[in-house]
This record gives C-alpha cells, structure tokens and sequence, in this order.
C-alpha cells in the first residue's frame, strides 16, 4: 500500500529546510529522500521514503542527477552492477533524474574511479 500522506508530510519538512544545502560531489554514494512515487518509479523505502543514489552530476550546490542504487539484481543495458562495501549494488540509469541536495542525509562513501567509468559507459550507451 502505498504511504502518499506520510510522504508529502516529510516532503514538506525537507522543501521548508530554507537553503540548508549539504556539500556533495560528483562520485558519492548517499542516502537520499527519494519519496513515494507513481507506477514504475523508484520508491523510497523505511519511514525516511529513502535509498542510495550515486551524484552522478553535480548541477550547482542545490542539485544534481542522481542515479538510484539497489542490491536487488537487475538485467538489461539500463542497469550497471558493481561493488561497494563488499556488496553488489545496480545502478539504475533508467531512473536518473534530478534531486534536490535537501534529500540527501548521509554519506555512504564513493565509488571507485573504474566503477563510475563504467557507470559513465552505460549512460552513455543509453542515452545517446
């Protein structure tokens, strides 16, 4: 069952955060606020509505394309798996999109430099 009401009281908490921006970059792994969303988009999970996602692109201190992450396996060319923590996580490229940096609360780490290559060649395979 989906949690909308819930959602949207927490929605607003972090929309009335009034310019608290946390310093991110592009590589990093954090837990984001990523909500209750509609048909076949990613949700968020636990009462925090939240989930990894990858800094894929960093767009100013306010925002950035995030790419959410799961240790659920999935197969097809919109899904990157890799390593982190000792643990196989998929990057979901279908679901990137842009979040605000008031969603994210903590920072799991970065990925390695040939991890984020081939996160970049996959997007890229994707998207062009």
């Amino acid at each position: 069952m989906k949690k909308f009401l819930e959602w949207i009281g927490l929605k607003k908490k972090l929309h009335n955060l009034n310019d608290v921006f946390v310093d991110f970059r592009e590589g990093e792994i954090w837990w984001a606020a990523i909500g209750e969303n509609v048909g076949i988009e990613v949700d968020g999970k636990s009462r925090a509505f939240s989930r990894p996602v990858l800094v894929y692109r960093k767009l100013g201190k306010a925002g950035f394309l995030a790419i959410p992450l799961s240790t659920e396996e999935k197969r097809g060319t919109w899904f990157v798996d890799f390593t982190f923590r000792d643990e196989k996580i998929t990057a979901n490229l279908a679901q990137i999109r842009v979040i605000s940096s008031k969603r994210l609360y903590d920072k799991m780490g970065e990925l390695s430099d040939s991890d984020r290559q081939r996160i970049k060649d996959g997007f890229l395979r994707l998207y062009s």
